[in-house]
């Protein structure tokens, strides 16, 4: 029998979408099994109060009990460093590794790391976020040299209401960015319930679906050493190397 292979997964406390689809996910590798540890994420804007929920402090100590359960990686399955930038997400896990030793990622470095692999220069993107947090995601990418040739966002700030956007909503505004033939379509909020139409999308428009939920997994499974190559059904990115 092969060695189990645990995922430990930092997760927004008011995300009810993001365990469900990664356990899911994680389902498809042999002896496999996902772990999670949350810290406090009800909002998200560009205050204050907002920006503070992502201390890494806060972070570092979920990390901490997920290291108890002696998970072979961390995987900050959020997407702040959208526009946080995406150092923050560098930053958290050199921290990680210093503080646990476990080797981390994000569901945001993972994406990158994805676009790069395929030199995606022609980005849609699909979040449930307001204006002004959209605005600054499309900044960062421009930042990397990565056009946003399309984008929808639904406005809303609450975190735990993502997750109530309808998958059907979800695949129209997909539609929607397709028309702009980007080279890849990303689903960047890890409590929206889109990892699971990757395949539908992917043949109807014959555009990528990196959805965040699965950027994460690939991410942590290549950081662990494993292949995600074993997930099928869940897009064309876990075939990306």
């Amino acid at each position: 029998m092969s060695q189990p292979l645990r995922l430990g997964v930092l997760t927004p406390s008011s995300n009810t979408a993001l365990e469900p689809l990664t356990s899911a996910l994680v389902a498809a590798l042999p002896n496999a099994s996902a772990h999670f540890s949350r810290f406090k994420v009800t909002q998200i804007a560009l205050d204050a109060a907002a920006l503070g929920q992502f201390d890494d402090s806060k972070i570092l100590a979920a990390a901490d009990l997920l290291a108890d359960a002696k998970v072979d990686v961390i995987g900050w399955s959020g997407t702040s460093s959208g526009w946080l930038g995406f150092d923050a997400d560098h930053r958290l896990c050199e921290r990680i590794r210093e503080r646990t030793g476990i080797p981390a990622t994000t569901a945001v470095l993972a994406l990158n790391e994805l676009l790069a692999i395929r030199r995606v220069r022609r980005l849609a993107l699909v979040t449930p976020y307001t204006d002004d947090v959209q605005a600054r995601i499309v900044a960062n990418y421009r930042a990397l040299d990565i056009e946003v040739v399309a984008e929808r966002h639904l406005g809303i700030r609450v975190n735990h209401d993502f997750a109530a956007v309808a998958p059907q909503a979800l695949s129209e505004l997909m539609a929607q960015v397709a028309q702009a033939r980007p080279q890849a379509i990303t689903t960047f909020c890890t409590n929206l319930r889109a990892a699971p139409l990757a395949a539908q999308v992917e043949r109807t428009h014959g555009i990528a679906l990196l959805d965040t939920v699965s950027t994460t997994v690939w991410g942590m499974v290549r950081a662990a050493g494993g292949s995600p190559a074993t997930i099928t059904g869940w897009g064309e990115l876990f075939q990306w190397t």
